[in-house]
């Protein structure tokens, strides 16, 4: 029951994030390394330029106070915090793929591919997912996996080699189910099958 509702409570955040994320898709909404952000990330209505919070090294500006301890409060909350942040997950990419590229059930799909490029932008999606503070503007997974033939044996592959490289990076078990419970809602994109009705 405990994992049930640990799962339903990640479905949920999830979602959040997404229209958190479509929010935070406008350019303006999101600090740069060298720039604050125009656009209350919260809100999206202009920032008071007194309202400021550091953040992996980014300056954001938020409209209120209120905005700004929400978007603390929930950077706290995040899946992405408690895996340890951008560097948490960089280095789980990195090892991640040091297994992708090892396994003879999908290594073939990345033949072609520059896996540097592959590395940048599975670390941006999983910032992204697990509730980082900056959106994904990539490709929605339907459209970047179409016409791959992927099928459950090589979504399950990739998801197996995702649990061990968390095991071998010592992350709880508890996270790992959370991390799981993310990783299936884009199953059913990845493998390009029918949209549920709800």
């Amino acid at each position: 029951m405990k994992l049930i509702l640990s799962s339903i409570a990640t479905i949920t955040f999830v979602m959040s994030l997404l229209v958190n994320a479509a929010l935070a898709a406008d350019p303006a909404a999101v600090a740069t390394e060298t720039a604050t952000n125009t656009v209350c990330p919260v809100t999206g209505k202009p920032v008071d330029p007194t309202i400021t919070a550091e953040y992996e090294g980014r300056k954001w500006s938020f409209a209120k106070e209120a905005c700004k301890t929400k978007w603390l409060k929930a950077r706290e909350d995040s899946l992405y915090q408690k895996l340890g942040g951008k560097g948490a997950i960089d280095a789980a990419v990195e090892a991640f793929y040091v297994k992708v590229l090892a396994d003879d059930r999908v290594k073939h799909f990345f033949d072609d591919v520059s896996m540097d490029k592959q590395r940048r932008k599975q670390k941006e999606f999983l910032s992204a997912a697990f509730g980082g503070p900056l959106p994904w503007t990539g490709k929605d997974m339907r459209k970047a996996h179409d016409g791959m033939g992927l099928t459950e044996v090589h979504f399950n592959a990739i998801a197996e080699n995702l649990v061990n490289t968390l095991k071998d990076l010592k992350i709880s078990q508890d996270l790992i189910d959370q991390v799981v419970a993310v990783a299936l809602t884009t199953k059913d994109d990845v493998l390009g099958r029918a949209k549920k009705a709800n």
